[in-house]
């Protein structure tokens, strides 16, 4: 709550760090706007991290904090996804600065999650 006692926005880049690993053994997450995927599979095919279910139409990532070693092909992912007017419903977070690294389409790192 911000001091006149209203609810403060949710900052995304907060989102899950409660139960998370640690920032040195992953240093990136994944936020994932799934109630706006609109079921076009680009990031299954780029990236073993993300399934696409047929069945519903939605995809999901196996995991939602990776490591070095998966960071290209997640951001990968995040640059593919047509949703939102190209703009993308994943997004891949530096856990270390809060900063938005795909898709960034501001180009100034601030998270681009939709409420």
């Amino acid at each position: 709550m911000d001091e006149d006692g209203a609810e403060s926005p949710i900052d995304p880049a907060d989102i899950g760090e409660r139960d998370a690993p640690p920032v040195a053994e992953k240093p990136y997450k994944i936020l994932f706007e799934a109630n706006r995927c609109i079921g076009a599979g680009k990031c299954a095919e780029v990236s073993d991290n993300w399934t696409l279910d047929i069945s519903t139409g939605i995809a999901s990532p196996e995991a939602y904090f990776v490591g070095e070693d998966e960071l290209d092909e997640n951001v990968r992912a995040a640059e593919v996804c047509p949703a939102k007017k190209d703009r993308g419903v994943i997004h891949v977070i530096d856990r270390e600065t809060g900063e938005e690294i795909a898709p960034d389409p501001e180009g100034d790192g601030t998270v681009s999650v939709d409420w």
